[in-house]
């Protein structure tokens, strides 16, 4: 067995994927990503996950975002893993035609054909969440087959009280999978660490414990995660308004951050948060 083989928790050897320095976090631009969750072929949006409201077609929002000056856009079908159904193909075609901005689609994957459907529907980037947590294997075969750039990780964390899986920096963050409906005891650091080691391009880091509450990110896990993975992080969960994106670019050091609810809800543009990004000195793209 080759000395650079890593054992994973469920019993597997991998061989750590090299990935070269442009996979790597730098100095670029920071981006703001709207997100879609879509359910049923809308787009909803709820607190830690539940209580989910209607909020408008996918395709119309999806084309005001990019008109606002979004960076990127996220579509997540949110019911696909607990439904065990396949992601809303059309729907996912239909949104990738109006945009020229990279879109990236996660829900419901599984398997390698499943992310090659989706790339041929338009999508540039895919996320995978609890079936990597099910099979560790599927990120590196993402990375290998589609490049790592396409292969964005998504962890929902929480915070426990007690040490998870092992001792580590971040074992007061749980993984929950399932649309946030189960705990793993996984711990969340250690976890991103074996993707970025397998090959994930990305990491999209939620915390469950401010999804939806406009309290803010959660500054101190963001902080943990981009300070320690040397590839980039995008924050998640509690976006509030446009200081709460300057507080975790400038203090958490996050590469990028994802919003649902206040660009929904029209509480700010994304052209807003930008806005204030620039006269805080934030670098970001300005159309």
């Amino acid at each position: 067995m080759s000395q650079n083989k890593v054992l994973d928790r469920t019993g597997e050897f991998f061989e750590p994927l090299i990935l070269d320095e442009t996979s790597q976090g730098n100095g670029l631009c920071k981006r703001i990503i709207p997100c879609l969750d879509v359910a049923g072929g809308r787009t909803v949006k709820g607190v830690k996950f539940q209580n989910l409201r209607d909020v408008g077609d996918p395709v119309e929002l999806a084309v005001q975002y990019q008109e606002q000056g979004a960076d990127e856009l996220m579509f997540l079908d949110i019911s696909a893993t607990r439904e065990e159904r396949a992601t809303v193909y059309d729907l996912i075609r239909a949104v990738a035609d109006r945009l020229s901005i990279p879109f990236t689609v996660g829900g419901g994957i599984r398997t390698l054909d499943d992310v090659k459907r989706l790339l041929d529907c338009g999508a540039d980037k895919v996320s995978v969440n609890s079936a990597a947590v099910d099979r560790p294997a599927l990120v590196e075969e993402i990375a290998v087959a589609c490049g790592s750039q396409c292969c964005v990780v998504a962890i929902d964390a929480r915070a426990v009280s007690a040490v998870c899986e092992a001792e580590s920096p971040a074992s007061v963050y749980e993984v929950v999978v399932r649309g946030g409906t189960l705990g793993t005891g996984l711990d969340a650091f250690l976890w991103a660490k074996n993707c970025y080691e397998r090959g994930a391009g990305e990491v999209l880091l939620t915390s469950f414990d401010a999804d939806g509450t406009l309290s803010g990110f959660d500054l101190p896990m963001v902080s943990l995660f981009s300070s320690s993975l040397p590839i980039p992080v995008i924050a998640s969960g509690g976006a509030r308004d446009p200081g709460s994106f300057v507080d975790v670019f400038a203090a958490a050091g996050a590469d990028a951050a994802l919003a649902a609810s206040i660009f929904h809800d029209r509480v700010y543009s994304v052209a807003e948060v930008k806005a204030r990004l620039q006269e805080e000195g934030v670098k970001v793209r300005i159309c």
